[in-house]
């Protein structure tokens, strides 16, 4: 009989491939989200941008983006690559993998419906490759001195245990920038100050991609630690307590509206990612009633007052909802609020306004040099027409096209 004092390299394989694939799953939750809340002549294209974007992720973050993180390269042979942990940094590879795809597909929720599909592959290979790893390595590896530099000069490093900040602001804060240089879709907003409802097609399918990211969510936050022995029971207890305070302050304030119950939820998961290993449980459910408020609001407030056509509402649900989770660990994770310690809120607001600053810089200058030149927007008839039709050539509904026709 094997007695052994902690788990086995080939336990922590397993635990972490685990933890990819849950998070892979989610690019399915982000698909249907997409599909359900844009109108039927752009479903397909939901479909199969989500799908693509991983795929341009996946090619970029394994040659360049994993690099300019931790420093690691795939260049050796076999025996080289799984070394003697069974092939752990290459498993640990392909979970970091699915976070840094999170975020072309949350800006597609923001650009919906009226962007290019090659130009915004090219944006997800740039943003991926580039700019979402530079930040990635200052948070979760040390690069460049700056968590070493809060430590020394506010006692604690910027704390955000499954990205709130380094995976969903990031996105948020790049999507409205490549929503505010595509402009809205056409007939959204009228010259006259009018603005015309554009529904979701399907709420089933919202309804669906919504409940496939709150299951993938447990792995996003639990499998964070990457190691079996360090995971924490109260990581999942954090996760649930905060989508469920997300949702059930989104059903109130939206009173009952289908996207705002489902999308809440997303809110006080995203919110809780950063400080689910170390916040106490009822910290966690006000992290998460606070973001389902900021996300009810803040849709609103970007659709009718700032005239921002994002479709899925992914600035104010990732983008400002991550970084109030980033900023919320600084204040729910101190001891005498019950939490574990070991925060400063002037680091976690600093850190928190770097990604953001890296977010919307790198987006300017990709979308904005995609936009000078080759162009990031549809036509004014390939929009008419649909994504689905202008792109991809092919209906959700074909057999209804043919008998209308």
């Amino acid at each position: 009989m094997i007695t052994t004092n902690g788990p086995l390299p080939g336990d922590n394989v397993f635990f972490l491939l685990m933890g990819a694939i849950l998070v892979f799953a989610m690019h399915g939750g982000f698909a249907f989200l997409e599909l359900g809340t844009v109108r039927r002549k752009s479903q397909v294209n939901a479909l199969v941008k989500i799908l693509s974007d991983f795929g341009i992720s996946t090619i970029v973050y394994f040659f360049i983006g994993y690099h300019i993180a931790y420093g690691i390269s795939f260049f050796g042979n076999v025996q080289q690559l799984t070394g003697t942990d069974q092939g752990f940094a290459l498993v640990r590879f392909f979970f970091l993998l699915t976070f840094a795809a999170a975020v072309p597909a949350i800006i597609s929720g923001g650009i919906a419906e009226r962007a290019r599909f090659v130009p915004q592959l090219a944006a997800t290979a740039l943003l991926v490759g580039l700019v979402y790893p530079f930040y990635e390595g200052i948070v979760w590896n040390g690069n460049f001195g700056i968590q070493s530099w809060l430590t020394q000069n506010f006692g604690a490093p910027f704390h955000d245990f499954a990205g709130s900040v380094v995976v969903h602001a990031m996105g948020g804060w790049m999507a409205l920038v490549a929503v505010w240089l595509l402009g809205p879709r056409r007939g959204r907003y009228g010259r006259d100050g009018s603005i015309h409802p554009m529904p979701p097609s399907n709420i089933p399918f919202l309804a669906l991609g919504s409940w496939i990211l709150i299951i993938g969510w447990f792995g996003f936050n639990v499998m964070s630690a990457q190691q079996l022995a360090q995971v924490q029971g109260l990581v999942a207890l954090n996760s649930l307590m905060a989508l469920v305070g997300g949702m059930l302050a989104a059903l109130a304030l939206g009173k009952g509206d289908p996207g705002f119950v489902h999308n809440g939820a997303l809110a006080g998961l995203v919110a809780i990612c950063a400080g689910s290993d170390l916040v106490q449980p009822i910290g966690a459910l006000a992290i998460g009633a606070i973001a389902g408020a900021i996300f009810v609001y803040l849709f609103t407030f970007v659709q009718h007052r700032l005239r921002l056509d994002d479709v899925l509402g992914v600035w104010p649900l990732h983008g400002v909802c991550g970084a109030w989770g980033g900023i919320a660990v600084g204040i729910f994770g101190l001891r005498a609020l019950g939490g574990a310690g070991g925060v400063n809120l002037i680091s976690q607001i600093l850190g928190t306004l770097l990604g953001i600053a890296i977010a919307m810089l790198g987006s300017f200058l990709v979308y904005g040099l995609l936009r000078q030149m080759v162009g990031i927007r549809l036509g004014e008839e390939e929009e008419y027409m649909g994504a689905d039709l202008a792109i991809h050539h092919v209906s959700a509904y074909p057999e209804e096209d043919i008998q209308k026709s």
